[in-house]
């Protein structure tokens, strides 16, 4: 109990408040905990009293303020694991997919979020996608393509989602390929018919399949950027291995130029190289190939109809 382990959920919130709030804003008080929570001031002074013996060096008691204030050696207690959840939060309020009051911050500080911008996800499409995968359905979709294809409709079987650079993909059996393949979710403008999926997900052995990525800094960097290159990416003995399904391994490679020969871009504009990419492009390549026989044989034995 006195490290935080083993205290009811509601208890550990208040108590992830008190750290949220001293963490963030610098200081806080009973009322502001009171109001959060709906609960009274005894009980608000209660978790406070219950913090102090689990972090007793993380707030000093402002008499003048009536305010509870962060020390000079305040550690969070409860959310270190998770302060990345918190700026991401500080982004989703920038962005409006989120609202202020659904957070715990107090204010907000002067924030410019960078982005071109995407239009919102459709939740009917969203909650029907993630019915079909949750039931393992096949559906038809409407979808806005960059392949030139003028055909809109498209039948389906999405088994899994993926996320990379800001983007959303559904990952899905194609009926019209006969192969698997990427959709971007924000594509997909409508959803239709449905039914049981003929496609085992299994066979797409790009997506069950993972490699490692083996990232390093450009050694065309001076010894001072590729030291800092490699703190940024917590990197280990100068080298970052980072597990990836295959099928995503494309995204990864396009996002920091991975998939572009050594001395094609200046150093600085391609910071860290992927050192294994042939055999990373070699494995992809041989997924699919492998998922492309697995699909023909299941449809020749008339597996898929």
């Amino acid at each position: 109990m006195e490290d935080g382990e083993g205290l009811r959920w509601g208890v550990r919130r208040r108590l992830e408040f008190i750290d949220f709030r001293l963490f963030w804003a610098s200081r806080f008080n009973r009322s502001d905990m009171a109001e959060t929570f709906g609960i009274s001031a005894q009980q608000a002074s209660a978790d406070i009293a219950q913090y102090e013996r689990i972090a007793p060096r993380n707030l000093a008691y402002d008499r003048a303020e009536k305010a509870y204030k962060r020390t000079d050696d305040f550690k969070p207690a409860f959310i270190g694991e998770t302060v990345e959840r918190y700026l991401l939060q500080l982004v989703a309020i920038e962005n409006r997919w989120m609202r202020q009051e659904d957070t715990w911050f107090d204010s907000i500080p002067p924030l410019e979020v960078v982005t071109l911008g995407r239009r919102p996800t459709d939740p009917t499409v969203l909650l029907r996608v993630l019915d079909a995968v949750r039931n393992k359905l096949e559906i038809s979709i409407e979808y806005s393509s960059l392949t030139g294809s003028e055909q809109q409709s498209r039948i389906i079987a999405p088994h899994a989602l993926a996320h990379s650079a800001g983007r959303w993909y559904v990952r899905s059996w194609s009926r019209g390929h006969n192969d698997f393949r990427d959709y971007n979710l924000n594509r997909i403008t409508a959803v239709g018919d449905h039914r049981a999926s003929p496609v085992d997900p299994s066979l797409d052995f790009e997506w069950i399949h993972k490699i490692n990525l083996v990232i390093v800094p450009n050694p065309a960097l001076s010894p001072e950027r590729q030291a800092a290159v490699a703190a940024e990416h917590a990197m280990t003995d100068g080298r970052l291995v980072r597990p990836c399904r295959l099928s995503l391994s494309f995204y990864l490679m396009s996002e920091y130029n991975l998939d572009v020969e050594l001395g094609a871009l200046k150093p600085e504009k391609q910071q860290i190289i992927l050192q294994n990419r042939d055999e990373v492009m070699q494995a992809r390549s041989a997924a699919r190939q492998m998922a492309i026989e697995a699909l023909a044989r299941a449809q020749a034995s008339g597996r898929v109809n």
